[in-house]
């Protein structure tokens, strides 16, 4: 199951990004052996005033056909980190092709957008920079695929 990160905004340079590669290049060689990634990081950027309506339909557009849609908000299911491998090794076992999961711009994510997701997923009730969310996520796929593979990384 390919792993696809929609996310507003460009992350540049500096110790966030080092953190997202890592953990995504963690992610992708433990995933491969399970059927999980590659992932990919697609960044979208509404400068023309369109506010979350416009990040929307950006976000819309680069969603990959028939995936599965995870919105990140701080409404959504809160989960642990073995709960949330378990959900991922579940839609990979019901043969999804792809997983899109969605990061919202500084006002979040368009209600309707949000409305569309097969599942909402929290980091907690706190509101978080856009940017720590990605390296969160990024993360917890990591931790997620070391879960599936038995190793040591996750000790609950």
């Amino acid at each position: 199951m390919r792993v696809h990160i929609l996310a507003v905004g460009r992350l540049r340079a500096g110790p966030e990004k080092e953190l997202v590669d890592g953990y995504l290049k963690r992610f992708d060689r433990t995933g491969r052996q399970l059927g999980l990634g590659p992932c990919r990081m697609v960044e979208v950027d509404e400068r023309k005033g369109g506010g979350m309506t416009g990040e929307a339909e950006l976000l819309r557009r680069a969603l990959p056909g028939g995936s599965v849609l995870v919105a990140l908000d701080e409404r959504g299911t809160l989960e642990t980190s073995p709960e949330f491998a378990a959900r991922l090794s579940g839609w990979r076992d019901k043969g999804r092709g792809d997983l899109a999961v969605i990061i919202g711009g500084a006002d979040g994510i368009a209600p309707d957008l949000r409305a569309e997701a097969d599942f909402t997923l929290s980091f907690g009730t706190m509101v978080w920079p856009h940017m720590l969310v990605r390296v969160m996520l990024a993360e917890q796929l990591y931790r997620a695929a070391s879960i599936l593979a038995g190793a040591p990384y996750h000790r609950s």
